[in-house]
Order: C-alpha cells, then sequence, then structure tokens
C-alpha cells in the first residue's frame, strides 16, 4: 500500500485526488496538508503544516502554492520522503531549489500529469523542427475561472518545449495589443482564456503560408490530472536521487 501525504488536499485538484485514491486498492492517502484545513471533511486527517505529521509515508504529492515549496522540500529531504510536484506558478529561483533537493531524493516534477498533454509535447516538438522555417507558432489556453496563473504552466511548458527544439532562438509574446503589435519572426505567441469550468484546453498553431497545421489537447475533467499524479507516485517511490519529468514516467 502506498502511502501519501496530500499537499493541497482541499484545493480543486486536492479532492479529485482523494476521490481516485479512494477508489484504488494499492494507495492510501494517510494525512492532508491545507492551509484551510478545516475546509471539508476528509477521511484523513488534515493539517496546516507539514512539520505536524509525525508518522512516515511514502511518497509527498503537491498541488498547493508556490509559497509552499520551501517547506514541502524541506520536510521531503529531512525524512527521505520522495516528492511529486505538480503545483504551477513555480519561478527561476523555485526552480532551482527544487534541483538542489533533488540531489538528495527524488523528485518527479510536471506542470500538467496529463499523459495526453505530454505526448501533445511530444508531437509539437517535432513538428517545430520540421516547420522552423516557414510557420510562426502560437499557444493558446484555456482555464477555469478560479485559476489564479497566467499563462498556465502547461502553456509555458510546451513553449519551453518547442524552443528548446529550436536551440533557443525564440522569445515569447504574451497576448496583443495596441496598433503596433506586428508579429516577429522569432516570436512564440502564448494567449490565456478565462472562463467558467473549463477544465484545460492546449491548442499549439502551426501558422503558414496558405496552411495551418494545430495540435490540441482538451481535459475534459480533472481526473486525468489526478491519475497521472498518482501514477507519478508509484513512479517516484523507488527510484534514486533525481529529477524526473513525464517523458521519464512514459518511457
Amino acid at each position: 500500500m502506498l502511502k501519501i501525504i496530500l499537499s493541497g488536499c482541499n484545493g480543486a485538484m486536492g479532492r479529485a485526488i482523494t476521490k481516485v485514491a479512494s477508489e484504488s486498492e494499492d494507495v492510501e492517502i494517510v494525512v492532508g496538508i491545507d492551509k484551510y484545513k478545516d475546509r471539508y471533511s476528509n477521511s484523513y486527517r488534515v493539517y496546516d503544516n507539514i512539520f505536524d505529521f509525525k508518522d512516515k509515508a511514502d511518497v509527498i504529492i503537491d498541488f498547493s502554492h508556490p509559497s509552499c515549496l520551501e517547506d514541502i522540500l524541506t520536510y521531503g529531504e529531512k525524512n527521505n520522503t520522495p516528492i511529486v510536484i505538480a503545483t504551477t506558478g513555480l519561478n527561476i529561483e523555485d526552480d532551482k531549489k527544487i534541483e538542489d533537493a533533488s540531489k538528495n531524493i527524488p523528485i518527479f516534477k510536471s506542470a500538467n500529469m496529463s499523459i495526453g498533454v505530454n505526448l501533445l509535447i511530444d508531437l509539437v516538438k517535432k513538428a517545430a523542427l520540421a516547420l522552423q522555417d516557414n510557420f510562426d507558432i502560437e499557444i493558446i489556453e484555456k482555464h477555469h475561472n478560479k485559476k489564479v496563473d497566467a499563462p498556465s504552466g502547461t502553456a509555458l511548458m510546451i513553449a519551453d518545449a518547442i524552443n528548446e527544439e529550436l536551440d533557443n532562438s525564440m522569445e515569447y509574446k504574451y497576448g496583443r495589443e495596441g496598433k503596433s503589435a506586428k508579429r516577429e519572426g522569432n516570436e512564440i505567441g502564448i494567449h490565456a482564456i478565462r472562463g467558467g469550468t473549463i477544465p484545460g484546453e492546449h491548442t499549439v498553431i502551426f501558422a503558414g503560408l496558405d496552411e495551418i497545421v494545430e495540435v490540441k489537447h482538451t481535459a475534459l475533467s480533472k481526473n486525468i490530472f489526478a491519475s497521472g499524479a498518482v501514477k507519478a507516485a508509484k513512479f517516484i517511490v523507488n527510484k534514486e536521487n533525481g529529477l524526473y519529468k513525464m517523458e521519464n514516467l512514459m518511457n
């Protein structure tokens, strides 16, 4: 039985993971961590501070907030507990902290836990190489009206993957406005839409002369991300120290 510490348990993704875990025979959430610990009645204990948990667990799944990262990493290193980091909105300094911590414990990090999204990334990397000379690249992401960060971590993950394939020669353009918004040749346009209860949709557009290629992924519920996070937890728990990504799980 895989014993999980769920950070951000009372958020939307935390609730989805709780549901997936409750329907699984080989995983158990032994404790939840959440700033709003009394928001819901859970089948497991919930603390607002991870250091209040004194028992043992096999892995941490973090779907919380960037402000919680340092405590999560410190706890993981102190207790030799692997971590799955799915929180978005992290900055360069956060990434450096994660990289440093991964020298001491195994860490799985992905801005999107969907297998389908990561397949999309693989496809657009190949498309970018094939179409780079004559096609403009635009990314459109759509999410629900409660999402706090824009553009989404997944949109940035897609853009970064494309940019790496193109020798980091591209610059990111976030939205367009004004009368001098003509597109530059080395741009990746990134656009965010927020509305309703959209779980997540990402479209990558390659626009050329008289032809357009689009690659799109649509999430119909948060369950796909929850299931992916649990798969990542199972994957990372017995790995050697280091930083792992979804492509490691897929391969």
